[in-house]
């Protein structure tokens, strides 16, 4: 194996240790030769020749040692699970028939205290290894297997070929023996076993038995155990081990043998004969003498990366040990010689100084180091080979780095060198990670477009087949790929990745694709399209805006179909964009505005956005100064232009200024017309939205009143006025309007009580044509007309309003004052008779109450007023001339049965005005609603209502 290279990745640890200056040695407690040794649980356990064993601590001193046979020890193990020591050795010898051979088992975890010097651990159990059915012979190889504690499996290998084993829970003695036979060589002898090695995979236990000429493997699993001979060649004594992967190792002198369960393995050609064969942290050890020095040299193997980890000379060694992460060589002389593996770091170092970056590189991975540091390796092996310009094998190191070494420091080298093809493969590897970022996506686009790379760019973009996740920034793909005119790629980003508005900024803003826009919004969902639209709705409607208010109508009324339009608002408020959720896209567009809201409102009937649709209407309806893309356009160009035109119109003179004026005077027209047609529909929206069935208009009453006013739209004015009943501001734009036909139709309309007018209107009428100043003789006799029908104002009230005017004649309320004049008359005369007539009344009152106060009375009735039988005793009469029998006026003798009714009625009508009387609200209503007030006062004092006045007493409180 000369071609290996070989390396120091092993040192010798044994300075300072064992408590003295030099090299470590048993401890001289231990006087008997060593015979074995088994590491384990951070102890080393020894056993001498004459019956001791001791154990020694990390520092190779005795912890404690204790005399486990009287005779000798053969062979002992430390078991892994349990701190518990399994022992073979020579006892003295009970009888002449039984074997002085015996197994131990000794618990470390319970010390028997011995005297002041000795401790025993305490001995679970004692067992005869030889019984008559287990004949005795030398016993040539040991090993115990762990099953589930505390079943041990016990194998013991003889000179005879035979393997004695026992199962089962020892220190209970619950056992089971059962017999091992390899198969015998050619000539009938049996050969001795000189290793053994237990594989266990799940519940399948196989034993390998080696000896000199075979090698066999026992499957205990099945009963009986079935034997297979792997190979007909073996070894001798401790040129057995077991590797990590349960491969038996066995060494002969051409070479080392690995064996799995189905035969021969690997091969591995070390010359010389193999004295000790170990495994240790996937290294092979071999203490191998060389056939000519006869010396021993212990070689450490990495058969991974196939190179001599360590080789130093020993001197002779009786036993090979691990424990505590070290090598341990028990010399015949009793010196202890302990090997420890460097660590990683100082190994790389020695490797780096060599410039051995492969073997670095296979060596941490090998043994599994963690990722970082194999990063760091592959780096420090990139800079080797960048450093030799070898750019594509350093760029190949690099890419291994990924997700560990810091990507600028890569891209850096490569700007630097201007490598930019093997720049755009460490950026492809980088987004296939997932680990690229915005700025290395830039990168690799740009790498492209330099590179004019077509095809890698529709790879990268398009992810061959189109399909699979998006591995790079979207926005930034995007952004690079319009920069360097990739249109078309950066649709396909944006549309792949679900980014609407992005692709449509792409069609929009840099091909002007305004029809495929729209046709993509068109098969958008509702919520989506309607997000697009609001974000690109202004170009959309400066370039399409009748295809852009068809879709934005299908958007709002879902699509004109009925039958979605089911279910509760709710549902729909969730699913159904609002109109004025579009409006401002049509800032420079009010007229297509007025498209849209016209047909959404015709469309949809029970919109919850219906007031601010019908604001938003009226304000375009009744504004003056809207303006179209038309004329806007004609102005901008009159304007850019006018400089240069400004010379042709002075040289054409008269001609150029009355083509000018000629056009500007069309536009007006157009415009004037425009105004008139939109406040017709402003009109007959404010009636359609406000019908006398409906309490609240479908529009905010306050922002209606306003914009009109502001726009000085008379008819809308006049309209809310009267819905709103404030006569006297309708009354008021007629009069600032001086129209007095329409004053005076107003006021037959709104002035008509009948109707629920206000009278009072002709009165303020009235006023006006006196305070005008003007002759409006016409007018003001037929506003007396109607004075006079209702009976307004009284003739005074009329006489002193008219006379402010100083155009009016008297002959103008000469026929009125006549009129009234007659009436007056007519109803003094007709008061004065009243007044004879209750004064007479008044009179023969007063005489007949005389009489009654001073003459008697004689009652000349013969017959009863009830009954009209002749009056006899006893009888009643009342001074309402009225007779009675008694017995007909019952229980009532004090008044008369037929004048009480008059009399109760009478009272009761009392009773009921001067409950009136302190009722003032209904007072002061009756004389509020009453055309003559004085009339109803004088009313009550006719009554007597309100003559009683009541003086309180001096003293009262």
């Amino acid at each position: 194996m000369y071609q290996w290279r070989k390396f120091e990745f092993f040192e010798e640890k044994g300075a300072g240790r064992g408590g003295g200056g030099g090299a470590p040695a048993v401890p001289a407690e231990i006087a008997g030769r060593v015979t074995c040794c088994s590491g384990g649980r951070g102890r080393v356990a020894i056993g001498c020749d004459d019956g001791t064993v001791g154990l020694l601590d990390r520092g190779f001193r005795l912890s404690y040692g204790f005399q486990a046979y009287a005779s000798s020890v053969l062979f002992l193990q430390q078991l892994k699970q349990r701190n518990v020591l399994v022992t073979v050795g020579d006892d003295d010898q009970a009888s002449s028939q039984s074997s002085a051979v015996c197994l131990k088992v000794f618990d470390l975890d319970k010390v028997q205290e011995e005297g002041s010097s000795t401790t025993t651990p305490f001995c679970v159990q004692i067992l005869r290894v030889f019984t008559n059915q287990f004949p005795e012979a030398k016993i040539t190889s040991f090993l115990v297997l762990e099953e589930a504690p505390p079943i041990l499996l016990i194998a013991i290998g003889l000179d005879n070929g035979c393997i004695y084993c026992i199962k089962g829970d020892i220190a209970r003695e619950r056992i089971t023996r059962f017999a091992l036979q390899v198969e015998p060589v050619s000539d009938g002898t049996s050969s001795p076993i000189t290793g053994l090695g237990f594989r266990v995979e799940g519940q399948a236990h196989q034993l390998f038995a080696i000896t000199p000429s075979s090698i066999t493997l026992f499957s205990l699993h099945h009963q009986p155990p079935r034997r297979q001979t792997l190979d007909q060649i073996g070894c001798e004594t401790n040129a057995v081990a077991m590797s990590d992967r349960m491969d038996l190792i066995v060494g002969r002198p051409e070479a080392v043998y690995f064996y799995e369960v189905d035969g021969r393995g690997p091969c591995w050609a070390f010359d010389g004969e193999k004295k000790f064969v170990g495994w240790f942290r996937g290294y092979l050890l071999c203490i191998i003498e060389d056939q000519r020095s006869r010396k021993n040299t212990l070689n450490v193997y990495d058969l991974k990366n196939r190179l001599i980890a360590h080789s130093m000379p020993v001197g002779d060694v009786s036993h090979l040990v691990t424990e505590w992460g070290y090598i341990i060589l028990i010399m015949s002389d009793k010196r202890i010689l302990c090997i420890g593996e460097k660590d990683m770091e100082s190994k790389l170092d020695m490797l780096f100084k060599k410039n051995l970056y492969t073997v670095a590189i296979n060596l941490v991975q090998s043994q599994q180091a963690d990722p970082a540091s194999t990063a760091e390796v592959l780096r420090k092996y990139g800079d080797h080979l960048y450093g030799k310009q070898e750019y594509d094998e350093a760029m190949s190191q690099y890419i291994h780095t990924i997700g560990h070494l810091e990507p600028s420091y890569v891209i850096q080298k490569f700007l630097d060198a201007k490598r930019i093809y093997n720049l755009t493969n460490y950026l492809e590897k980088l987004h296939d990670r997932g680990l690229a970022s915005k700025d290395h996506t830039t990168l690799l686009l740009n790498c492209y477009t330099k590179l004019k790379d077509v095809e890698k760019l529709n790879h990268f973009i398009k992810d061959e087949d189109g399909v699979g996740e998006i591995k790079f920034d979207v926005e930034t793909a995007i952004r690079v790929c319009r920069a360097a005119g990739y249109h078309e790629h950066a649709m396909f980003v944006a549309k792949k990745a679900g980014r609407h508005e992005l692709y449509l900024k792409i069609l929009l803003e840099d091909l002007a694709r305004y029809d495929e826009a729209l046709q993509y919004i068109s098969g958008l969902e509702a919520n989506q399209a309607g997000l697009t639209v609001k974000e690109y709705g202004k170009i959309l409607v400066d370039h399409r805006p009748a295809e852009t208010v068809k879709i934005l109508l299908r958007l709002c009324t879902d699509g004109g179909d009925p039958t979605t339009r089911r279910g509760s608002n709710s549902m729909r408020l969730l699913m159904i964009p609002s109109p004025m959720d579009f409006v401002n896209i049509f800032v420079h567009s009010p007229q297509y505005l007025m498209e849209f809201l016209e047909n959404y409102i015709k469309a949809v009937k029970d919109s919850p956005a219906q007031t601010e649709i019908h604001n938003t209407l009226l304000e375009l309806y009744i504004s003056k100064d809207l303006s179209f893309p038309s004329m806007s356009q004609e102005n901008g160009f009159d304007d850019h232009n006018s400089k240069e035109r400004k010379g042709k119109e002075i040289t054409n003179g008269y001609k150029s200024g009355t083509r000018e004026k000629a056009k500007l005077g069309k536009e007006e027209n157009r415009t004037a017309k425009d105004i008139v047609d939109r406040q017709r529909k402003g009109l007959a929206l404010l009636k359609s939205a406000w019908t006398p069935e409906m309490e609240q208009p479908l529009y905010s009453v306050d922002l209606a009143l306003i914009i009109c006013n502001a726009n000085a739209f008379k008819d809308g004015l006049l309209f809310l006025y009267e819905k709103l009943k404030l006569y006297k501001e309708v009354i008021s734009c007629y009069k600032q309007a001086h129209d007095h036909e329409g004053l005076i139709a107003c006021c037959k309309k709104l002035g008509d009580l009948t109707q629920g007018g206000d009278p009072s209107l002709w009165g303020d009428l009235l006023k006006y044509f006196g305070e005008v100043g003007e002759d409006c003789s016409k007018e003001v006799k037929e506003v007396l007309t109607y004075i006079e029908k209702g009976d307004v104002l009284p003739p005074i009230v009329v006489l002193q309003t008219l006379s402010k005017n100083p155009c009016l004649t008297l002959s103008v309320v000469k026929d009125y004052i006549a009129r009234k004049l007659e009436q007056e008359s007519k109803l003094i005369e007709d008061d004065r008779k009243s007044i004879d007539k209750y004064q007479e009344e008044t009179e023969l009152m007063k005489r007949e109450i005389e009489d009654l106060k001073t003459n008697a009375k004689v009652f000349q009735l013969s017959k009863c007023t009830a009954c009209t039988f002749t009056l006899d005793l006893p009888a009643v009469h009342f001074m309402c001339m009225h007779s009675f029998h008694l017995r007909c006026l019952g229980d009532n003798e004090k008044e008369c049965p037929e004048c009480a009714p008059e009399y109760r009625s009478v009272m009761e009508a009392k009773q009921k005005l001067e409950l009136n009387a302190r009722d003032h609200d209904l007072f002061f209503r009756q004389l509020k609603g009453s055309k003559d007030g004085f009339s109803v006062v004088a009313d009550y004092f006719s009554k007597g209502v309100v003559s009683k006045t009541t003086i309180p007493p001096e003293n009262a409180p």
